[in-house]
């Protein structure tokens, strides 16, 4: 509720801040408020009030006496300071009795309501109530008038029907009926201090009025249902002392942090549930494509200690001479947001003047396209570091090497330097630390550094491998050419290729592959180094496997490409040279015929079904062929020449009218020597045997040259493609974070020892880990051409993270288990895609956070292959 100001003739002094003249004043039972302080603030941090009490106003002189005497309906009592009771009522028994009431500011009332909400959570099996269980409707406006009469240490009160409504009016006389018993009131605002510090001549129109200074209060826990509860108030102490007890003396902390008895999780929920009012159960509307920022903000806002930071006095901490800041004007538009998205009974938030602040510092977020949650996220983060940072002049900390130094005590230090300059609420709940090690392949330097971190971006496994697929043609001509798709690691070497490949082909012991690189039908390159990286190969690419008995392996290449005898249309364009190169070992001295006759038989898997009328010519090539087959294994296939009889006498050979054969370069563009049929090929041995065969045109339609010309690209994008679903768990994504691997070509490491640039590998370790751990999984993949998002369904765990396993150093005194309490997800693709937000709110309860709506949804819908970031909070262990 709004405290109204005071007239503008009061004078400056008197006079408060926009933001403290709209400060809403609530109106409470001083027991209920009171239980919520000891247990969070304790005695020593109580906040100090005015202790008023009430009397009859038959002492009260002037325009208000007169009225109510004439009329005899409005509600007129004095309130009397007493000055020797200025304190948070610690002391005896005052503030117990049901006559007691509390004026806060609105900050103080979320926080005892929040404290209310969370114990009635923490002992919801124990039957415990408490005032948290109202609902907003118990939550009225009352609107009083305040007038200082000549006494000093005392003010009129004035409360007429007119001003309240006849309900509201007759709640007020229950509850201020001066009567039967005194009625004491404990003033936590600082609203009625304004009439005591002053001058009298500093209210002169107000003492002519007979209306008074009007005060709006909010009336909140005084219904009947709530009176009732207060009846019970001793019973509730006992529950209370019994829940206490079985928590082993852990307290529900305002954060919602809660201790676990017996290795059971007592799950604390800060935050109110339906039942209180909705409290925090406010969206956000979406202002243009900001449903990135909304998610995000939602999960910060029901972060539990920034919850309680931001709702408190965080501007005393506002750093606006940090030149890595911005002023401090982020945190104060995030924290007057937040402030808004946790009042009672709020409506919708339009974030606008967040979103100016957001777009002024980071212009990347300028305008109204559509951006990634985390990147705004790991922003607004560092963002609020850095405006709260209480270091105000930063030290200059020189790192040093370890000289043989333990791990832990490397870390601490590195830690000590990381605190001596940044010191926030984000690095107390955020920040934790890891150990990063490289190690140089060439002279085995290592270099290990401990490093902050804000957040962990997990990489999905799917995100560390890479499918690739090859054509694997056979040399012995039995087989026609197969496609093999096999996934390998992305940064890993080319001898994963070949093991990954060997499986998949069931590769025997005897046989070896010859892996190419097939660009304008002739052999780019052969990939033979099994060290050399697979980020060399593009998808684009296209790669043949040559698959060969190793016996032969110490006889020289030959590679037969394929070339047409005139240029003619085939498969939609004009071309001369066309199909896979094929390729065999021969002899260092073989004739044209060998040549001939090993192309034939490289060239059987290809024949085409044909006719009556070409039989002589099948009988004869298959005789040519069952020869080649014929021939011993240890060497190369030859041939001896002669006359085939289907042609007749004075023919040399069939493939005279046929296939014609030429010495050419390694791309096949020179017809270097026509090949004869008896004429001995020489080479050296050191070189492979490139031979360009001329297909004549009637021979195009007896072999299927589709096939021949068949050739699959490394990896195929296809936008429309839909992929299956995949599924992996968060440990196999933080097992693949943390695995060892070589950095990539882009991200060279400078090795002190050597003196030079390497490619070396690296090992990350989680050391200390943060009480808030943000989790992003890397969804979202780029490529020259190409963005592309992997719907994996990451199976990640809501109530137990446990990272036991997975930390370096282990400390006594922390948990390692986590619990989850709120995602950001991302549906839909690249381009088009909405952001949402799941967040605990409450028990078991979980709220759906889409932009203006807030609804509740099942726990079981939590997981979804829509889970982009993942917030967890450390379990507290008693």
């Amino acid at each position: 509720m709004e405290a109204v100001a005071l007239s503008e003739d009061l004078s400056d002094s008197t006079q408060r801040s926009d933001s403290d003249s709209k400060q809403q004043i609530y109106f409470i039972p001083y027991s209920w408020w009171r239980d919520a302080q000891d247990s969070v603030l304790g005695d020593s941090d109580g906040k100090r009030g005015i202790l008023y009490v009430t009397s009859q106003a038959s002492s009260y002189a002037g325009p208000m006496k007169i009225i109510n005497n004439i009329f005899n309906s409005d509600l007129v009592f004095n309130l009397k300071r007493e000055e020797d009771t200025v304190h948070s009522g610690e002391n005896g028994e005052v503030g117990v009795s049901g006559r007691d009431y509390a004026l806060v500011p609105a900050e103080m009332w979320v926080q005892a309501l929040r404290w209310h909400s969370d114990s009635k959570a923490a002992v919801k099996d124990g039957k415990c109530f408490s005032a948290a269980e109202d609902d907003m409707t118990d939550v009225y406006p009352l609107q009083l008038r305040l007038s200082a009469p000549r006494e000093t240490n005392s003010l009129g009160v004035r409360i007429t029907k007119k001003d309240n409504g006849v309900e509201f009016f007759k709640r007020a006389c229950k509850i201020f009926s001066v009567e039967s018993e005194m009625l004491r009131i404990w003033d936590f605002s600082g609203q009625t201090s304004l009439f005591f510090t002053n001058e009298k001549s500093k209210f002169p129109s107000y003492q002519r009025q007979s209306e008074g200074i009007p005060l709006e209060l909010q009336v909140y826990g005084l219904s009947d249902s709530f009176k009732c509860r207060e009846g019970k108030k001793d019973e509730r102490a006992a529950q209370h002392s019994t829940i206490a007890s079985s928590c082993c003396g852990s307290s529900v902390m305002m954060n919602g942090s809660g201790g676990i008895t017996n290795s059971n999780f007592i799950r604390s929920v800060w935050g109110s549930s339906c039942e209180a009012g909705s409290l925090g159960l406010t969206g956000l509307q979406n202002l243009g494509n900001t449903c990135f920022m909304n998610s995000s903000i939602q999960c910060l806002a029901h972060t539990p200690k920034l919850v309680d930071y931001f709702l408190g006095d965080y501007s005393r901490e506002i750093n606006p001479d940090n030149p890595l800041g911005m002023d401090g004007e982020i945190a104060l538009a995030f924290g007057d947001l937040l402030r808004k998205l946790w009042a009672p009974g709020a409506t919708p938030v339009a974030p606008r003047t967040f979103k100016s602040k957001l777009s002024r510092f980071a212009p990347q977020f300028n305008g109204f396209n559509q951006h990634d949650s985390q990147e705004l996220l790991a922003f607004l983060l560092d963002g609020l570091h850095e405006d709260l940072n209480r270091v105000k002049c930063k030290p200059y900390v020189e790192v040093k090497d370890g000289d043989g130094r333990s791990d832990k005590e490397v870390a601490d230090e590195y830690w000590r330097n990381h605190l001596a300059r940044n010191d926030s609420i984000i690095v107390d709940v955020c920040q934790g630390q890891y150990k990063s090690t490289l190690v140089c392949p060439v002279c085995k330097k290592v270099s290990v550094t401990f490093d902050p971190f804000m957040y962990l971006s997990l990489p999905l496994p799917s995100t560390m491998m890479r499918t690739m697929t090859l054509t694997v043609v056979n040399t012995d001509g039995n087989s026609q050419p197969s496609q093999y798709t096999i996934t390998v690691p992305k940064h890993g070497k080319f001898e994963d290729l070949i093991q990954g490949l060997s499986v998949a082909c069931s590769l025997g012991v005897n046989e070896t592959f010859l892996v190419a690189e097939i660009y304008n039908n002739c052999i780019l390159r052969y990939l033979e180094e099994p060290s050399d990286s697979l980020s060399l190969i593009r998808d684009q690419d296209q790669l043949v496997a040559f698959r060969f008995i190793k016996d032969v392996e110490q006889f020289p290449l030959v590679v037969f490409m394929h070339q047409l005898m005139e240029d003619q249309y085939m498969h939609g364009k004009m071309t001369s040279s066309f199909g896979i190169p094929l390729v065999s070992r021969l002899c260092n001295s073989a004739s044209g015929s060998d040549i001939c006759n090993l192309y034939l038989k490289l060239l059987k898997p290809f024949q085409t079904p044909r006719n009556d009328s070409q039989e002589c010519l099948d009988s004869s090539e298959s005789a040519t062929l069952e020869e080649v087959s014929g021939t011993q294994d240890t060497t190369p296939p030859v041939l001896g020449g002669g006359v085939n009889s289907c042609y007749g006498n004075g023919v040399d050979s069939p493939l005279d009218f046929g296939f014609q054969f030429y010495i050419t370069d390694e791309k096949g563009t020179s017809k270097d020597k026509k090949i004869g049929m008896n004429e001995i090929v020489e080479k050296e041995e050191s070189k492979q045997l490139n031979v360009l065969v001329c297909w004549p045109k009637k021979y195009i339609g007896e072999y299927d040259t589709r096939l021949l010309s068949s050739l699959a690209e490394v990896f195929k994008s296809s936008l429309f493609a839909k992929k299956p679903q995949e599924s992996v768990s968060l440990y196999k994504c933080l097992e693949a974070f943390l695995k060892e691997e070589p950095l990539g070509p882009e991200d060279m490491w400078y090795c002190p020892g050597c003196k030079k640039h390497c490619q070396a590998s690296k090992k990350l370790d989680l050391w200390r880990l943060p009480e808030i751990l943000v989790i992003h999984l890397k969804r979202f993949s780029y490529s020259r051409c190409f963005k592309n998002k992997l719907e994996t369904y990451v199976d990640f765990p809501d109530d137990n993270l446990d990272l036991s396993t997975y930390i370096a150093y282990r400390s006594d005194q922390l948990c390692n288990r986590y619990m989850l309490y709120a995602v950001s997800n991302h549906y839909g693709s690249m381009g088009g895609g909405h952001y949402t937000a799941f967040v605990h709110h409450g028990a078991d309860r979980w709220y759906d956070f889409d932009d203006s709506h807030v609804n509740p949804v099942s726990q079981d819908k939590i997981k979804s292959s829509a889970a982009y970031v993942l917030f967890y909070r450390r379990v507290i262990e008693v």
